[in-house]
């Protein structure tokens, strides 16, 4: 009778013990999500021209490192520096540009020991198939060029780029009126593949594509080195897992892949 009496009473405080601890889980679970569902996953703003290879690179990582989730934010760099500075929820920036990368280290707003630079880039006129075809920077003057796409110089990278090439050629002011201004350079290769305007400035990466060819490259003499630098972004919530992510980006496989999509190593 005794013994029966004691095994219940073990198992009741069996059951109640486990209980409490059920309890405690779940206020920590509701308190701390953080912890449990968001430490494999990152938020990574990537500059529009990187977006073909970024995606491999991204679905390649997924691969090295099981139940981690990437969610990538494209836009120009601009604009992404503007969502960061207006406290966006992001963990690793990659720019297309140096300018953007220094304003948000110059704000303390990324981890300077995880900045690193990790591409090169050209750029270069595109025209689509059916339109006159021209050789030299000073034929953007002629009348069988009416429209000229380039990035929006503010936020663009590629359009700043082409902004100083055209400076440096004494052509910016006197093509003012036929200038069509892209939100970011995918926009702009979009206008010359669709036969809306005669010839677009890009990236070198982003003429890869059937639709467009180069027919002027332009001197890196012309502008300023383009340089793609990448960082943590303070306030991430897994920075070791940020860290390796930019490793990989750095690592032979990572490189390689950018390779394929026409970027340049560093060192090259």
């Amino acid at each position: 009778m005794m013994k029966n009496i004691y095994k219940t009473c073990s198992f009741n405080l069996f059951k109640s013990i486990k209980s409490i601890l059920s309890v405690f889980l779940l206020i920590f679970l509701l308190a701390c999500p953080q912890y449990v569902f968001a430490s494999k996953t990152l938020t990574v703003s990537a500059a529009a021209s990187l977006t073909d290879a970024f995606k491999t690179i991204v679905n390649a990582f997924e691969k090295s490192y099981p139940n981690t989730h990437i969610d990538l934010n494209l836009a120009s760099s601009g604009t992404l520096c503007a969502q960061i500075e207006r406290g966006a929820p992001v963990d690793v920036y990659a720019s297309a540009s140096e300018r953007f990368m220094n304003r948000l280290q110059k704000e303390k707003m990324i981890i300077n020991s995880t900045r690193h630079d990790f591409a090169r880039n050209s750029i270069v006129v595109i025209q689509g198939k059916n339109v006159p075809k021209i050789h030299k920077l000073s034929q953007l003057l002629d009348k069988t060029i009416a429209h000229i796409a380039i990035g929006d110089p503010s936020h663009v990278p590629a359009g700043r780029y082409a902004k100083e090439a055209l400076i440096h050629a004494g052509l910016w002011k006197k093509l003012q009126n036929k200038l069509v201004l892209g939100v970011t350079v995918r926009q702009v290769r979009e206008y010359v593949a669709q036969g809306a305007v005669e010839a677009g400035i890009v990236f070198s990466s982003d003429a890869l594509v059937p639709q467009v060819q180069v027919v002027i490259k332009i001197p890196s003499s012309y502008h300023s080195p383009i340089c793609y630098p990448i960082a943590v972004v303070k306030g991430c919530k897994n920075i070791k897992l940020a860290r390796e992510f930019i490793s990989f980006v750095l690592s032979p496989e990572g490189q390689k892949i950018l390779k394929r999509y026409g970027f340049r190593p560093i060192k090259d």
